[in-house]
């Protein structure tokens, strides 16, 4: 999967659009508890994500690989494929 949008949204969720139109929703919150991803509980830095377009890295040097989050997250939409055209 390749990251082709991606949106921080509230309570630590980033919305993610992937190359093949699929839209979900990843939960960072479970992450948190972990030293590296310590930093991102402060709002403001969560929301200096960066699409790296096979993973997304915040500003203090934490990172989720595409796989990691293909494999967890929510698909809550599929766009169709006259809308990929």
């Amino acid at each position: 999967m390749r990251i082709v949008e991606l949106t921080p949204e509230n309570n630590w969720v980033l919305k993610i659009v992937s190359d093949d139109g699929r839209i979900g929703n990843f939960d960072v919150s479970p992450y948190l508890k972990y030293e590296a991803f310590e930093p991102l509980r402060d709002r403001s830095q969560f929301l200096k994500v960066s699409n790296g377009g096979y993973f997304v890295e915040w500003d203090c040097g934490a990172d989720l690989s595409a796989d990691t989050i293909e494999a967890r997250w929510t698909v809550i939409e599929k766009a169709t494929s006259t809308a990929m055209a």
